[in-house]
């Protein structure tokens, strides 16, 4: 579990193919208190560490995540949002993230506005109905709230410390990003739907 705030900006170091694929990830963490078997959050997706060296860690990484994320188009030098899991004790200054990704959104722009930037995105139409207006949402693991709603499309406001400490600094209309909903919003939905085949059964 996580909480969407990022504490490292990491680099892809290296990709190879082991049956499934294994990833290396520079980072600056303190490697000596990261344990082999430990999950980190890599732009929103849970992996767990299988190899780790002095500022580096390596992952193993299935077809279905590849098949349901962006990790599958990182290559050397692609950044990606780091962050260790909550430990109980430690300040939630986000909200709940999970590390399950439900899907990839697209970049469709972003505009200047007061000393931050509007970004809006497009996200996958079966999950749309999980984003609301000032609900929260995790995009390559960073903690945001939703603006504006519309549709398909909404928007979230960033100002230049999450612009300099993700990789929003790096973005660009086009781009693809990894979505996670916020997990209170699923079951609220879920509770609703059973309701609902309650009073039709």
């Amino acid at each position: 579990m996580f909480t969407g705030l990022i504490t490292d900006v990491g680099r892809v170091a290296a990709v190879e193919q082991r049956g499934d694929t294994r990833l290396t990830i520079e980072t600056r963490f303190d490697m000596d208190t990261v344990e082999l078997g430990a999950s980190i959050a890599c732009n929103g997706v849970c992996l767990t560490v299988v190899e780790k060296g002095p500022d580096r860690f390596a992952v193993d990484v299935s077809g279905e995540t590849l098949s349901k994320t962006t990790v599958g188009s990182w290559t050397v030098g692609t950044p990606v949002n780091l962050e260790r899991s909550l430990r109980f004790g430690d300040e939630l200054g986000g909200h709940l993230v999970y590390g399950h990704v439900d899907g990839v959104l697209e970049v469709l722009g972003v505009k200047p506005e007061g000393g931050s930037h509007r970004w809006t995105f497009h996200a996958p139409e079966h999950l749309a109905r999980f984003i609301a207006p000032k609900g929260s949402v995790a995009l390559d693991g960073v903690s945001l709230t939703v603006n504006e709603v519309e549709g398909a499309v909404f928007g979230v406001n960033i100002i230049p410390h999450t612009a300099e400490k993700t990789s929003f600094g790096t973005l660009k209309p086009g781009d693809r990003m990894n979505l996670e909903v916020d997990m209170l919003a699923r079951y609220v939905e879920r509770m609703l739907g059973a309701r609902i085949s309650e009073k039709h059964a």
